[in-house]
């Protein structure tokens, strides 16, 4: 049996392997995509990013890496320090400013641009961004086609991709109409969280969806939703057909799941049957490997790369969000998270954290 990790060709981009880290608003800074990219994800997005945002300020800003703290959306764009294949995932409702805002990226020499049509939040949706473009799958067409031209003229021809969700809601399941308008636009990959803008988060993604629209387009397919462990990776890879896994929720406070489920698809057959249920003895899913002091030696030194990029003191408010996401789950996470409230300094928090695991990070 072949493995199921393996490396996946998007246009003229070729990644090693296909276990990739979705956008996540809040959680995807720089400096976890760059652990991820170090424990095995293969390809990695920015948080989405307005496409009127980010050109409106590059007159003020540009892109320099000496600036970028002072321009959330130029600091969110650029590259994470490990990162060897990113994309920067932009959003808008207007081709325009999306052709504007890609033309920009040229400094950071991102490996691909991708259109966010899947975001579900109301202050994203009310402008006719994200999910609402699924309303309008003709401006699905225009916004990749204007990406497609930005790509051509300015970023050597980087491939465009599309991150969409099933559809408005039950009464409108239009994914393989909205994929279809965007490959014949020009996009080379579709990734495809299987829920509609209604259940935003809620609910049960429907995989069948995934398996369905790998059926329909000649470009590969992408599938998220509902991914927490490296078993429901591969039961998604072998249910679906799809060429890669994208992890989101999954992969919040825990970058090791990329090696750990490079680990398992590239086991033998015979650990196909193994459950998705599987708890390890520390009450986690899919952590088997991972010991507390080692999450908590990446929670640290996340921070210390947040600091770097955009302030300690800001980098420690911002991390008490990621820090939840780093201990969910962990006996005695509770009582650290009481703590790591009130750090205000990265040895505040190297404190709290050497306390609860008696060691010295």
């Amino acid at each position: 049996m072949l493995s199921l990790y393996h490396p996946i060709k998007i246009g003229s981009l070729e990644l090693p392997g296909n276990l990739f880290l979705a956008p996540v608003a809040g959680y995807t800074d720089r400096a976890f995509r760059s652990i991820c990219a170090e424990e095995g994800a293969c390809f990695s997005f920015t948080e989405l990013v307005s496409a009127e945002a980010l050109y409106r300020n590059y007159g003020r800003y540009g892109l320099d890496v000496n600036e970028s703290s002072l321009n959330t959306a130029a600091n969110l764009v650029r590259r994470g320090a490990s990162e060897k294949r990113y994309a920067v995932q932009l959003f808008g409702a207007q081709s325009e400013s999306i052709y504007k805002a890609a033309s920009l990226l040229a400094p950071l020499y991102p490996d691909a641009v991708d259109i966010n049509a899947g975001c579900p939040v109301p202050k994203v949706v009310k402008n006719g961004a994200g999910s609402a473009l699924m309303k309008d799958p003709a401006n699905i067409g225009r916004i990749v086609e204007a990406a497609v031209r930005a790509s051509r003229d300015c970023l050597g021809g980087v491939p465009v991709t599309v991150k969409i969700r099933s559809g408005w809601d039950s009464a409108s399941l239009n994914y393989a109409e909205c994929a279809r308008i965007a490959v014949e636009a020009g996009a080379q990959m579709i990734s495809l969280h299987p829920r509609t803008r209604a259940q935003h988060y809620g609910g049960r993604s429907d995989w069948s969806h995934i398996a369905d629209l790998v059926t329909r387009i000649n470009v590969p397919v992408t599938g998220s939703g509902d991914l927490y462990t490296p078993h429901d990776a591969k039961r998604m890879l072998l249910e679906t057909g799809c060429a890669a896994v994208m992890f989101a929720r999954g992969a919040m406070g825990n970058p090791f799941i990329f090696s750990e489920t490079r680990s398992l698809l590239e086991a033998d057959a015979d650990s196909c049957a193994e459950s998705s249920a599987e708890f390890c003895a520390n009450g986690m899913p899919g952590a088997v490997h991972v010991s507390f002091s080692a999450r908590m030696a990446a929670a640290l030194r996340h921070l210390e790369m947040l600091a770097a990029d955009i302030g300690e003191r800001a980098a420690c408010l911002e991390m008490r969000k990621q820090f939840c996401a780093y201990t969910k789950g962990i006996p005695g996470g509770a009582a650290l998270r009481d703590k790591a409230v009130h750090a205000q300094t990265i040895e505040e928090y190297r404190q709290i954290v050497n306390e609860t695991i008696g060691g010295i990070l």
